[in-house]
């Protein structure tokens, strides 16, 4: 198994590398995430992944390791190859991709070509208890997953027959004090607030 590379970027396009160590040549496939790190002609260094198959010997490199985690975590799901997890990775961030499990929201994972709905939702199901390290804790990412959680409570209190406006109130209310509440709390605490 070979771990990682440090060698020349003897080639460098968007998809794949070259290294050069010690006058042997890797071909290694990347992502844009990667490529657009590296320069030609000088020293690299790859985390990388052998995967072998039936009819090949593939190496795949990272620059950090928590992409070459992710990236293993996305072959890892059923009907995602490395192909299209170099895909994802090349379209949304590692920190997007977490949080677009974490948070359920397939529509994001399908901006990367070749992942279509099923896929999407696979990779949700498969991942969303392995990704959480991560997700960013920034205001951004929580505000995404305050929005869904938000959203689901708000829509539950109109099944109750209360008025969204007024059940939004309450909501942000609470939200501002406590960012990370789950659902349930939430509903509750809005209805005490009402």
């Amino acid at each position: 198994m070979i771990h990682f590379l440090r060698g020349i970027a003897h080639e460098l396009t968007p998809t794949y590398v070259v290294v050069d160590v010690n006058g042997v040549g890797y071909y290694v496939g990347i992502s844009l995430l990667t490529s657009q790190k590296l320069q030609q002609g000088k020293e690299v260094f790859l985390h990388t992944q052998q995967v072998i198959r039936e009819d090949a010997q593939l190496l795949y490199g990272f620059y950090t390791v928590e992409e070459k985690e992710i990236f293993n975590l996305l072959i890892g799901v059923n009907g995602v190859g490395a192909v299209s997890a170099l895909i994802l990775l090349s379209t949304l961030e590692i920190s997007e991709i977490a949080s677009a499990i974490c948070s359920r929201n397939s529509v994001v994972l399908q901006k990367a070509k070749g992942i279509g709905g099923k896929t999407a939702e696979r990779i949700i199901v498969d991942l969303k208890d392995k990704v959480q390290k991560f997700t960013l804790e920034d205001s951004e990412n929580s505000s995404i997953t305050d929005n869904k959680i938000k959203s689901e409570a708000l829509t539950a209190l109109e099944v109750l027959g209360i008025p969204r406006k007024t059940a939004e109130k309450a909501a942000d209310k609470v939200l501002k004090l406590e960012p990370e509440i789950d659902l349930e709390t939430l509903i509750k605490k809005i209805l005490k607030n009402i």
